[in-house]
């Protein structure tokens, strides 16, 4: 697998996105919740707390709950996301979120800003990332084989989903995520390299 050109992006015939970091910029400091629960690095949030106690899964919630629907709350579009969403409904694309995130979270960050997703799964509906059932989910739900869509991240575990998946992998890159492009099917540094691809 390796990096493809932002300007050659291909058109898909369905999109899905990862939210936090991708769509939207919540502010997450992963760091700070990991220090806050006492977790380890290197371990997904949701995986270590599958191996606690249920007092000490509950407190673990608790507290990325309260920063999750904090992030939700103050949450603003990233830069170009907003005009892609809408220039993907003008051209009938359908248009997914598949995020790690809590549904109420994901709620929060839609009454603040209309994101006009048509079909949103997070760790409620679906198995969490790198787990490809949400993606394949989504392809059944669009009617859309995997292979005709791409799903678009900013992490690797984003990337290994789509792999999973059958579906084209596109990295969303920002200053810390270098590392991962090689394992992308393609970068875009702007969402405008993708709104591009659908314009005549």
């Amino acid at each position: 697998m390796g990096t493809t050109m932002t300007t050659t992006v291909a058109r898909y015939d369905a999109v899905v996105f990862d939210l936090d970091g991708t769509l939207v910029d919540s502010g997450l400091d992963f760091r700070a919740i990991r220090r806050e629960l006492g977790f380890p690095e290197g371990v997904g949030l949701l995986e270590h707390m599958a191996t606690l106690s249920e007092a000490e899964a509950a407190r673990a919630h608790a507290i990325i709950h309260r920063f999750e629907m904090a992030g939700a709350e103050g949450a603003s579009w990233m830069p170009g996301a907003e005009a892609l969403v809408r220039h993907l409904h003008q051209r009938s694309v359908p248009v997914a979120v598949l995020t790690r995130n809590s549904r109420e979270a994901v709620a929060a960050t839609d009454a603040a800003l209309s994101l006009g997703i048509d079909l949103v799964l997070t760790r409620d509906d679906a198995p969490p990332k790198p787990d490809p059932a949400g993606l394949l989910q989504i392809a059944d739900t669009f009617g859309v084989a995997p292979n005709r869509m791409t799903y678009i991240g900013d992490f690797i575990d984003d990337l290994t989903t789509a792999l999973r998946a059958g579906m084209a992998g596109g990295l969303y890159r920002n200053a810390r995520n270098a590392a991962y492009v090689d394992r992308a099917d393609y970068v875009i540094e702007h969402f405008d390299d993708l709104r591009r691809a659908w314009s005549d």
